[in-house]
């Protein structure tokens, strides 16, 4: 009976992973800023939209287990999204430092761990670039900046991504 009732917390939480990372994303109608190739790994020439950044930060403050503050791991003025210390990690290699799974830059471009074919649906759909260290080192391989929303469509786009880096390294679902 255990391992029926295993087998079964498994499958739903397989199908929870599923859903999480096999994101349908519309292609981005903003062009694609330019960036820096080396760290800091910075957007050339965008800035951020006040109003949409801070629903970002709204939104993203009433993920569980998240909360905001500065960043550990990126410039100054940027904010970090850290992940409760009792909070279990299954991807705990995925995060660049201390339990900061996501930062938010003053221009409004994130830097994210994303499951690896999220982060290539990203790229691919002009959402993201990799960062200049994504294949320094195993579980970095979908670490991407997303770029800054433009309009409150993107917006939704890029909270879509951002619970996806929680869903990925936390291995929890977004409510």
């Amino acid at each position: 009976m255990l391992r029926l009732v295993t087998s079964i917390v498994v499958l739903l939480f397989a199908g929870h992973q599923a859903l999480a990372q096999n994101l349908d994303l519309p292609t981005r109608e903003s062009a694609r800023p330019q960036t820096t190739n080396s760290v800091p790994h910075v957007q050339i020439g965008v800035e951020a939209n006040v109003e949409l950044t801070a629903e970002l930060l709204r939104r993203v403050a009433e993920i569980p287990d998240v909360v905001l503050g500065p960043t550990r791991v990126s410039l100054p003025g940027a904010t970090g999204f850290q992940l409760k210390d009792d909070l279990k990690l299954a991807r705990p290699e995925a995060i660049v430092g201390g339990r900061e799974f996501a930062h938010l830059h003053p221009d409004g471009s994130l830097h994210a761990s994303l499951h690896p074919r999220t982060a290539q649906s990203a790229i691919n759909a002009g959402w993201a670039v990799l960062h200049p260290w994504s294949k320094r080192r195993k579980g970095w391989e979908g670490f991407v900046m997303i770029y800054t929303p433009q309009t409150n469509k993107e917006l939704e786009v890029v909270f879509r991504l951002i619970q996806g880096s929680y869903t990925y390294v936390t291995g929890q679902p977004v409510n």
